[in-house]
């Protein structure tokens, strides 16, 4: 069952535990142009996976995929300016979002569950073959749908997504520590990542121009963290991405086999995933675009207009 609700603006207003569409006076007139962005969900499993959809569903998909701790928001300023050349869909992890949140007692959370999760949104959606944008969490989401079936994959736009132990520095110390001894007293170590001060150095820190980030990523990222049972959400993610470290060098031998075209815009001032994780690629991929941006770990905050411009041309040669 698919659940449709067009909006032209991509605002939400979090109210108790609604997701309450905001919408623009002109709606009327904005849900006629074929850019509008489309608010879904689809049940799979029992559980309502929610996306963005927008665009041309016969023209070639772009799938974007967000990082942690944020949702399909990540891309609203991006879907409308691809939708006018492509097919879109942005979905959100189970947990994030405006996707159900079933208690970690309940559910395994886990990349593996995450990419057979888009998959069969994809799946369901016809999508035989498609490109996609992969960020932080989406990048082990996306290769792990990619080592299942690389002959869909058209091309990545690699933005601060890992794939190499060169890319996991010091930030990953406490983190790497859990993975060694998933002990309580080293989860709740962790818990420090999912305050408002970190949340806000996540969209902050590395960023030239600070005027550039909506304040309104942080607080409603924040709202989604703060839910009871959420914190128990993260830390099992935290957990197994331990798991994602393990398949590297499986992931670096397709890319090799394969050799899918990638364009690659880094924010170079992350320090989660810092500019060390970005270089290796071009050992292993043959098709390369490579661009390093003055930013932060949130590069389309502040870069949105320049990795738009880079995506279509891009876009427009892998697709063909």
């Amino acid at each position: 069952m698919t659940k449709r609700l067009r909006i032209p603006v991509l605002t939400t207003l979090l109210a108790g535990t609604m997701l309450l569409p905001m919408i623009h006076p002109n709606s009327a007139t904005a849900a006629e142009s074929p850019f509008a962005v489309d608010m879904k969900s689809m049940e799979i499993d029992g559980h309502n996976i929610a996306y963005r959809e927008a665009g041309d569903p016969s023209k070639p998909t772009v799938l974007l995929l967000h990082g942690f701790p944020t949702s399909s928001h990540m891309f609203r300023d991006l879907i409308p300016v691809l939708a006018e050349d492509y097919h879109v869909i942005a979905p959100d992890y189970l947990g994030y979002g405006a996707s159900d949140m079933p208690s970690a007692e309940s559910y395994d959370y886990s990349f593996a569950n995450a990419a057979e999760t888009v998959t069969r949104l994809i799946d369901a959606k016809g999508v035989d073959t498609y490109s996609v944008y992969l960020m932080d969490y989406g990048a082990p989401v996306g290769y792990r749908m990619f080592a299942e079936h690389p002959e869909r994959v058209t091309g990545f736009v690699i933005q601060n997504g890992n794939a190499y132990d060169e890319g996991l520095r010091e930030f990953w110390d406490p983190i790497k520590a859990y993975w060694a001894d998933p002990s309580t007293e080293n989860g709740d170590a962790l818990r420090g990542f999912l305050t408002l001060d970190a949340t806000k150095w996540q969209f902050t820190h590395g960023v030239g121009d600070v005027s550039t980030v909506s304040p309104d990523n942080y607080w409603h990222v924040q709202y989604l963290l703060d839910r009871p049972g959420n914190q128990e959400v993260q830390l099992e993610m935290f957990l197994d991405y331990g798991t994602n470290v393990a398949e590297y060098p499986k992931w670096q031998a397709l890319f090799q086999e394969h050799q899918p075209p990638a364009l690659i815009v880094w924010g170079k001032n992350d320090h989660i995933f810092p500019a060390d994780g970005a270089h290796p690629y071009k050992a292993d991929l043959t098709d390369v675009e490579f661009h390093l941006l003055d930013t932060g770990h949130f590069a389309l905050e502040e870069y949105g207009d320049v990795i738009a411009a880079e995506m279509q041309e891009f876009l427009a040669r892998v697709t063909q």
